[in-house]
């Protein structure tokens, strides 16, 4: 199987129960938060806990590469004070630390908002720099921006944003994007046919390329079509249909990356997940 699927399951308990949860629902992929992605401070990660994490995933051949760690939700990389910018860098270079603890490749993270306090090219620069910052850090992670609806004041919802993050990294072969299907259909990039999901991805290719693809959000959307809400769906439920999956299934440039669902309804995610194999053709 060259498609990488999975969901973003719990890790209650400690990161070593992710892998499990991961391979109850059938998945070869999946994602975790490494701690408590609603508070500023965790414990670290323990030796024991590491390689527990580390046999659960051999154990069920999870390879490092399959699994897509996400930060904290309280994370603004762009943030206009320089103190919140400071906190949240820390806290960005310790979620990286604990990847590299785990032997994880990548840590998925929403790029930053302005809050309307500073124009949109200074608070991407000030998140390209809070990357370089983190890389110079740490080894073999990569920071892998995620594509948003647009809420708000968030960035990262058009392509040309992201391009613009990328361009200011010092190491680009540790910077990425995860895609995720809902946020761009909200966002104003079109999904509901083929014809229009291979225009949408020939504009990312374009704009940011597809050698900085590292994962995809496979999501559907209860939010209309260019409304820059963010509000996930389960698959074929609400405005986005199923053609964008049929599309990822069947296009190889989505191989052996993490595509991982975050729709609403977890007791329908090994559902979704078999679904999505059977549209494999």
């Amino acid at each position: 199987m060259s498609k990488f699927i999975g969901a973003h399951v719990s890790a209650s308990g400690g990161v070593q129960n992710a892998p499990l949860n991961a391979a109850a629902i059938g998945a070869n992929a999946f994602a975790l938060f490494t701690k408590n992605q609603r508070q500023w401070q965790a414990k670290p990660l323990d030796e024991v806990t590491i390689a527990e994490f580390q046999r659960n995933c051999a154990e069920h051949g999870l390879l490092p590469e399959q699994v897509l760690p996400h930060d904290s939700y309280l994370i603004n990389l762009g943030h206009h004070e320089a103190e919140a910018l400071q906190k949240s860098r820390e806290a960005f270079l310790d979620e990286m630390q604990r990847c590299e603890q785990l032997g994880l490749p990548l840590l998925n993270f929403h790029p930053g908002s302005h809050l309307n306090k500073i124009s949109e090219s200074d608070c991407l620069a000030r998140i390209a720099e809070s990357i370089n910052l983190a890389l110079q850090s740490t080894q073999g992670v990569t920071a892998v921006l995620e594509t948003t609806a647009g809420q708000g004041s968030n960035l990262g919802w058009r392509f040309e944003q992201l391009a613009e993050i990328i361009a200011q990294v010092d190491d680009k072969s540790r910077v990425g994007v995860c895609v995720d299907t809902c946020h761009i259909f909200a966002a104003g990039y079109e999904l509901r046919d083929l014809d229009a999901c291979s225009k949408t991805f020939a504009e990312f290719d374009a704009v940011v390329g597809f050698d900085h693809l590292r994962a995809m959000h496979l999501n559907g959307s209860k939010s209309t079509f260019g409304s820059r809400v963010d509000r996930h769906h389960s698959l074929g439920q609400g405005h986005l249909g199923l053609a964008v999956f049929e599309f990822i299934m069947n296009d190889a440039r989505f191989d052996n990356i993490p595509l991982v669902l975050e729709t609403i309804d977890e007791s329908l995610w090994a559902e979704e997940i078999a679904f999505l194999r059977s549209l494999e053709k």
